[in-house]
């Protein structure tokens, strides 16, 4: 198999600039914007609850467990695995939230797409993303 050398696969030369010119506005204003959100980001802490509000686990955000609080009603039901998977769950909620936060945060300066992408480690995204960008296509 030939690799493609059709000149329709390359970007155009205005699409190529007007990408680079998009970077460079994102990049100033990431400049000038981005330390105070990092530091509100830094700051970030979410609180969810079980459905039956007995578990309320709270999440920085990088969805790292900061605290868990149990009522002690939990202990009328002794059932080991529910209350693992309640504490799990609540704690997968609270960095599901966590995250959405942050996405929201950083969303005036980045897509929120590009935001999830990076906070998820979904590279792939990023890169398709990019060579959509770089492409003139979004």
């Amino acid at each position: 198999m030939q690799p493609s050398n059709r000149l329709d696969d390359l970007p155009s030369t205005a699409g190529i600039r007007a990408y680079a010119d998009e970077l460079e506005k994102r990049f100033r204003r990431l400049q000038e914007e981005g330390p105070k959100l990092q530091e509100r980001a830094r700051s970030l802490q979410v609180t969810e609850k079980s459905g039956d509000g007995l578990i309320a686990a709270t999440v920085g955000a990088r969805g790292e467990l900061i605290r868990l609080d149990i009522d002690p009603r939990i202990y009328r039901r002794p059932d080991a695995r529910a209350l693992a998977d309640d504490i799990t769950e609540t704690i997968r909620k609270a960095g599901a939230k966590a995250r959405d936060e942050v996405v929201e945060l950083f969303a005036t300066l980045v897509p929120r797409e590009q935001v999830a992408a990076q906070i998820s480690g979904d590279t792939s995204t990023l890169v398709e993303m990019m060579h959509k960008q770089f492409r003139g296509e979004g």
